[in-house]
């Protein structure tokens, strides 16, 4: 059974509201496919960067019991247990299988798990299954029009779709699969990257609809301009000041992102230990895939 949102708000640095929590996370590296291309994510293996989409190598779920395990040996103040990647969670089965063997191993760590969201009705049973506490759905617009202009492709049922049936398969399976877990129990968290000259006016109505769906918490991240969307530009301090006091009139409003690594150990804005971690990480793959 899926924890409460008090006690995820207590013990997850992601969830907690006013002043962020003195706990940490550990983020597992399982996921190495995707199934959408979304046109401001660039997925990379390096150790520099510190963003989304980025791991230093790909590990299995059995090398990931044990990372969990050498960080609690390092930093006993871990409370949650993470996969945001550095692919989608869905479109391989790895990520469920860890989480299943993290359930059985250590029960009183939080399981939390990110996704676009393009599987989520297909999965739902099995996220169920396998006690997830909280899910996060990055969700970038509710408007086919909009949507179609973020993201380039979707995979699904091994067929590639484009333009605005992409868009519209991939906002009813985002807002279907959102309304069926936290009917669950699971606290959902929803991400949406804000790009002024995309999604700037619309980020509101994702949020009141995502809140009409069960979501409990929403998570506005700054555009980093790259890839396809290098010419556009990070979102402005007003920008942001109002394009959250606007999706407060609907739902919580978490405030301080900290954009983490795939790989991430940690409390967030603190020192990473990953690299005593993730001391000899076993690479799966060494290029991303679709489908």
């Amino acid at each position: 059974m899926a924890k409460s949102f008090e006690e995820i708000a207590q013990n997850h640095p992601c969830f907690a509201l006013g002043l962020k929590s003195n706990k940490g996370r550990i983020h597992l590296p399982v996921s190495p496919g995707c199934n959408i291309g979304c046109r401001f994510c660039k997925r990379d293996f390096n150790d520099e960067e510190n963003r989304p989409g980025v791991a230093s190598s790909i590990i299995s779920p059995d090398d990931a019991l044990d990372a969990v395990r050498r960080a609690l040996d390092l930093s006993p103040d871990l409370s949650v247990v993470g996969v945001a990647g550095p692919g989608d969670t869905l479109a391989t089965g790895y990520a469920l299988e860890t989480f299943r063997k993290v359930r059985d191993a250590f029960p009183k760590m939080i399981k939390c798990m990110s996704t676009n969201g393009l599987l989520l009705p297909d999965k739902a049973d099995e996220i169920i299954d396998a006690q997830i506490d909280t899910l996060t759905v990055t969700v970038n617009a509710v408007d086919p029009d909009i949507q179609e202009k973020i993201n380039e492709f979707i995979v699904y049922q091994g067929k590639k779709y484009e333009g605005r049936e992409a868009a519209e398969i991939l906002i009813e399976n985002q807002l279907k699969g959102i309304e069926k877990v936290s009917k669950a129990g699971i606290t959902v968290k929803v991400n949406t990257v804000f790009i002024p000259e995309i999604n700037k006016d619309h980020v509101p109505l994702v949020a009141k609809t995502v809140a009409e769906k069960g979501a409990t918490i929403y998570n506005i991240i700054p555009l980093i301009p790259q890839h396809q969307f290098a010419w556009c530009s990070a979102p402005s301090c007003k920008d942001l000041s109002w394009v959250r006091a606007e999706c407060e009139k609907y739902i919580k409003v978490f405030r301080h992102c900290q954009r983490c690594r795939a790989d991430a150990i940690g409390v967030p804005g603190g020192t990473d230990i990953s690299k005593q971690v993730y001391i000899k990480p076993v690479r799966l793959a060494d290029t991303f895939s679709h489908g």
